[in-house]
């Protein structure tokens, strides 16, 4: 069964099931507790927050482990605003950010009497270093939200930059790194990120646990009050089990991102599966950065990414420290395009109907009745967004789920009428008219772009910074 859906979660590692097995086998001990099987628990803890803090370089102590990047975000956002005081709580966020972080801010403006601006990102989805500078308002933005690589199209931000702009303000800077800690990574030491939100599902961990990475000095407010666990930033009793296995998974993708193959694969996967796409649709149109072209050109106005090709690991300066990832370097399996004239849902249920998995945007968001917010944002119409697949490779994908994928697109496309999108007389009884299967949405409006009339947005954000 071709699974063509990691952007939305990757299969479970080997190595984190074998890692969370010896603690599900024997009686649960609560790691805070002191007698043997409870010390046992926090050891398997503890490893699996030096595994977790290797990936993203930064000290374990710095890991505060959350029930995923959902609360990691909120608790960064909502974190940073309440322990500001009212006069100081601006919030700068890029216009594609996921949900879980413009929710937040939508939150903090309703309830915490925050303002927020949204920095507009160009026809690739990248933000602009000098137009967010201009939004800053020097002590008085709390925070500054950019992800290291969109979630829905791929493209890699200027996260370094970014935080340069965010210190000199007096801000602190907010890198959701659910989709880009494995590959092709962050530093938060390098990148000068202050606050950084991970996912262990997305790595081929186990879901229910992610993490917030927590540079020392960060000021934050808890929002999860009782026992005081993770240096009081978030209560509860930690499960080990879980734990361990997001550990495990973080050290197997630090692995793969140190031997560079993987990458390797990915991109070339990649390539192979936009040829076969584009043999079969000509008219085809990517969202994002392009990457590299089908047997390993760029495109001539410069716009692939030749970081995507052979990228082994971030360059290292001459005391073996690592050098700042390059803003260019997105996510090599991720592929988000267009079939003009077919809508996404419609595709999307015939390859459901041969085995294949993949997502309309974001599977965070499917189902939503509005287009995705980052396509528009990217000046994509309404209509144009709405017929947008989104296709992303990981850890254990192969050829043949590739070319089982381009087999069964190939004869969904036959069977749709490219006219207006709709399903001919082949396919309208056996499939008929229904939303994504995707997993649930982390639920929250999007800033709209140009000449969006989605309604769902950030509350008080200025007219005229949503690009």
């Amino acid at each position: 069964m071709p699974y063509l859906d990691y952007a939305a979660s990757a299969p479970l590692r080997p190595e984190a099931l074998a890692a969370m097995l010896p603690l599900l086998e024997r009686p649960a001990a609560n790691p805070s507790s002191q007698h043997g099987q409870g010390r046992a628990a926090r050891a398997a803890v503890e490893t699996a927050r030096e595994q977790v803090a290797a990936l993203i370089g930064a000290a374990p102590g710095d890991v505060v482990f959350t029930s995923g990047g959902t609360e990691a975000d909120n608790l960064a956002v909502k974190g940073t605003v309440l322990a500001r005081p009212p006069e100081a709580r601006h919030l700068v966020c890029s216009a594609v950010e996921h949900h879980a972080v413009l929710d937040a801010a939508a939150w903090a403006e309703a309830d915490a009497g925050a303002r927020t601006d949204l920095a507009p990102v160009d026809r690739l989805g990248r933000v602009d270093p000098d137009r967010l500078a201009a939004l800053l308002d020097p002590g008085r933005t709390a925070l500054v939200a950019v992800m290291a690589a969109n979630n829905e199209v791929g493209t890699g931000q200027p996260v370094a930059a970014v935080a340069e702009l965010a210190h000199t303000a007096g801000a602190v800077l907010l890198c959701d790194a659910v989709q880009a800690a494995g590959l092709p990574g962050v530093d938060m030491t390098a990148d000068g990120i202050d606050l950084l939100a991970l996912a262990s599902h997305k790595l081929g961990g186990p879901t229910g646990v992610g993490a917030l990475v927590v540079r020392p000095g960060t000021s934050l407010r808890p929002l999860v009050h009782g026992g005081g666990q993770e240096r009081g930033l978030r209560s509860g009793t930690l499960p080990a089990a879980a734990l361990a296995g997001f550990g495990a998974a973080a050290a197997a993708a630090l692995a793969d991102r140190h031997t560079g193959t993987t990458t390797t694969t990915l991109s070339t996967l990649r390539s192979h599966l936009l040829a076969g796409l584009r043999a079969l649709a000509p008219d085809l149109e990517i969202n994002g950065d392009p990457g590299p072209e089908p047997g390993g050109a760029f495109n001539p106005d410069g716009s692939g990414d030749p970081g995507l090709v052979g990228r082994v690991a971030p360059d290292l300066d001459a005391d073996g420290r690592r050098l700042p990832l390059t803003p260019a370097a997105g996510l090599p399996g991720l592929l988000s395009v267009r079939f003009p004239g077919r809508r996404a849902e419609d595709l999307l249920l015939l390859l459901d109907r041969h085995g294949v998995a993949c997502s309309a945007g974001s599977a965070c968001a499917s189902g939503a009745v509005t287009p995705s917010h980052v396509l528009v944002a990217m000046g994509r119409d309404p209509v144009a967004a709405r017929e947008t697949v989104r296709f992303s490779l990981g850890h254990a994908s192969t050829r043949a789920d590739v070319d089982a994928a381009v087999t069964a697109v190939g004869q969904a496309l036959e069977v749709l009428a490219p006219a207006d999108g709709s399903l001919d007389r082949r396919g309208s009884a056996a499939v008929g008219r229904g939303e994504g299967s995707e997993e649930g949405r982390r639920t929250a409006p999007g800033r709209p772009g140009p000449g969006s009339p989605d309604p769902h947005r950030v509350a008080a954000a200025r007219p005229g910074v949503g690009g």
